[in-house]
Order: C-alpha cells, then sequence, then structure tokens
C-alpha cells in the first residue's frame, strides 16, 4: 500500500512540510493487489483469471487529520466458475456501484439520523444526494443483519402532509411496530380501504400474530380491523393522548364560551389561559394553580369541566381495568347531562370508545412510539 498527499487538482505533494499548511491537500491510499478477487454476485474465490482489468478508480473515505482521504485501486471483472457471471470483484470497504467506503457511509448514516441532511454534505463535501444514498445503503446493511423482529403489536396513525402538498391526498396511514418503535408501512390516504389495503399484503401467519392495535379514535382504522375475518378479534387499544385530547377540547370550548362570549369584561379576564387551563394540574405551579383556581370561581361549568378532565387524566393511569372501569363510570355521570352541550359530546364519544379506552389498562402497549415515528 502506497500513502500521499496531493492538491485537489491532483498534483503531488514531495515535501510534507507543506502539507500542514495548505487545507486543500487530500491524502490518498494506493491499495496494491494481494488478495484473491471474489465474485461480487454470488462470493466464490475465482482463480481461473480474470475477465477485465477496469480503470483505477477512488473511493472517498472518512478524514485523516482533518483532511479528504481516498482510497485507490484497480478492481478487476472476474469469469465465476459458479454463477457464470463476469461480475465486478467484491471489495472490501466498499459495496457495489458505490463511491464512498463503506465506514463513510456509516459515518453519514449515523449523522444524518440527528442532524439535517444538508449539513452533514457541507461537512463531509458532498452533495445531499451522496448523504441520502449513503444513508439508504447504511440502512439496507443494518436491517440485512439484524435478527427478524415479528409484528405483534401495531400502532396506526394519519400524518398532515402539509398546506404545499401537491399529491391528490393530503393524509398518509403510518403503521408501525410499538416493539420497535419503527414504521414498517406507509400508504397514501387515511380511510378504511387504506388501512384495509396493507391488510392485504399480509400472510395469513403475520395476521395470526398479532396481539393488539393501538390507534386515536379515528373511526376508519377501526372499521378496518373489524372488517378483517382474521383480526377483527384483535382488541383495540386508543392512545391516551388522542383520548385526552378530546377532554381537552372540551375544556377549551367552554372556557372560550364562559370567558369570550360574554363581554369584553370576562374576555379581559380569560384571555391568555387557553394553555394554562389545558395543562396538567400537577405541573403547574403554585401560581399558575392559583390563577386556574380564580378561573374555576367565576364560572360553576367551566369549575366542573376542568375537574372532569383532571380527574380523567388520572383514570387513564388507572393500575388495572377494574380500576379504570370505576373511574370511567364516574366520568361519565358528570358528563351525561344533556344542557351541557360540550360536556355531552365528550360523554357520548366516551361512550362509543369505552372498550378501546378500558383495554388500555389491560395491555399498556408504548403509545408514545406512535408520535415518534410522526415526528420522524
Amino acid at each position: 500500500m502506497e500513502a500521499y498527499f496531493e492538491t485537489e487538482q491532483g498534483s503531488r505533494f514531495d515535501r510534507l512540510a507543506d502539507v500542514a499548511i495548505l487545507s486543500n491537500v487530500r491524502l490518498v491510499l494506493r491499495l496494491e493487489r494481494r488478495w484473491a478477487p471474489r465474485c461480487s454476485t454470488c462470493g466464490a474465490i475465482c482463480r481461473g483469471g480474470s475477465h477485465e482489468h477496469l480503470p483505477r478508480r477512488r473511493w472517498k473515505d472518512l478524514p485523516w487529520a482533518g483532511r479528504s482521504a481516498f482510497i485507490e485501486a484497480e478492481p478487476i471483472r472476474v469469469k465465476c466458475k459458479r454463477c457464470k457471471r463476469h461480475a465486478v470483484e467484491r471489495l472490501a470497504w466498499a459495496d457495489p456501484y458505490q463511491r464512498e467506503t463503506v465506514r463513510l457511509q456509516q459515518q453519514m448514516g449515523f449523522q444524518a439520523a440527528s442532524m439535517p441532511t444538508s449539513h452533514v454534505a457541507v461537512m463531509h463535501g458532498v452533495d445531499w444526494a451522496t448523504v441520502r444514498r449513503a444513508e439508504t445503503a447504511a440502512l439496507t446493511r443494518w436491517d440485512a443483519t439484524r435478527p427478524p423482529v415479528p409484528l405483534r403489536r401495531v400502532g396506526v396513525d394519519e400524518k398532515w402532509l402539509g398546506r404545499r402538498n401537491s399529491l391528490p391526498h393530503h393524509f398518509v396511514t403510518i403503521v408501525s411496530n410499538l416493539e420497535t418503535g419503527e414504521p414498517v408501512w406507509i400508504g397514501p390516504g387515511r380511510g378504511q380501504e387504506t388501512l384495509a389495503s396493507w391488510f392485504a399484503s399480509l400472510s395469513p401467519e403475520e395476521k395470526a400474530g398479532i396481539e393488539l392495535f393501538a390507534m386515536d379514535m379515528h373511526a376508519p382504522f377501526a372499521a378496518a380491523v373489524r372488517a378483517d375475518p382474521v383480526l377483527k378479534e384483535c382488541p383495540i387499544v386508543h392512545d391516551p393522548f388522542h383520548v385526552m385530547k378530546r377532554a381537552q377540547a372540551a375544556v377549551d370550548e367552554i372556557r372560550r364560551e364562559v370567558f369570550f362570549r360574554t363581554g369584553p369584561e370576562m374576555r379581559g379576564i380569560g384571555r391568555g389561559t387557553r394553555w394554562l387551563v389545558l395543562r396538567a394540574w400537577e405541573r403547574c405551579t403554585a401560581e399558575q394553580q392559583a390563577k386556574v383556581t380564580e378561573l374555576m370561581r367565576y364560572n360553576p361549568l367551566f369549575a366542573r369541566a376542568y375537574q372532569i378532565k383532571e380527574e380523567f387524566r388520572t383514570v387513564l393511569h388507572a393500575p388495572d381495568r377494574a380500576s379504570m372501569e370505576i373511574g370511567l363510570a364516574r366520568i361519565l355521570r358528570r358528563t351525561q347531562a344533556r344542557r351541557h352541550v360540550e360536556l355531552r359530546k365528550l360523554h357520548d364519544s366516551l361512550v362509543a370508545h369505552r372498550e378501546s379506552i378500558l383495554a388500555l389498562a389491560e395491555h399498556r402497549p408504548p403509545t408514545g412510539r406512535i408520535e415518534a415515528c410522526l415526528s420522524g
């Protein structure tokens, strides 16, 4: 092996003292053949000669001492007696059709997991498409070497694509494995037929291995599960985040009705209190708790709604199904009065999804990983 420095124009350095001064130099590692070639298709050793000597090539490697580094070699096209193909030999430092070494791709893929693609591209002096290709190659190698993970607990949720989306659909459905936190399928739309198309791609063995589904209160998702003849008996567990969001929506609407639709005086009292009202009581400071207590004194309906919200938060953390049933029954008694429109809407929603809410106490799936997939 030979190692030397050169400029970006390819001029070779004879005096190493200049290397410490110039910042545009790069290290080149020229490899000499001392190994028997292997077929990149089947991995067989090809000792019977080469089919073609290819021109000298370079692969970008991890930087050394703050300088770009390249590996240079002359690969050959082999005559494989096993698979009868004339493929380029297998290289230990790079995958086929790649211009970056495996270790550089691994490094860029690792950095791209926590940094913007453009930042990684600038750091290594490549374009963003090279970083994306390196990230894809690193993930492909990782997925090929890890043991298969059975799909037992499934998370389902939708993601809005934004106002600037040019696709015909504005939502995508994301299916994830709750045991690993990884998305396993993404489909266009958020209707019943979208999730049913994923069910159609599963084998009977894969369907039989699914133990439960965790999802929000979007009716088409549950309808798709119940319509499948194999999966219709699987428990559906509602994400407590979205269940609690229903209760918070009712409290927020009552807050608007009490403080913003009764005149300027009450509007001044309730202005700027939305996030304070929606925040959990135990997460509020003493000053914030005093402010919420003051707001509840102005209207008994608002006080009732806020107390129900906080009680419901405790119910969702019940240790077992029996405790959750008792707590949920108390919530339903307090929300069933028809003169309170928003509380009655919350009541009807909880009644409709009662079994899926109670299933949360039995299974306790890590539903936070569903939102982690959406944010990723």
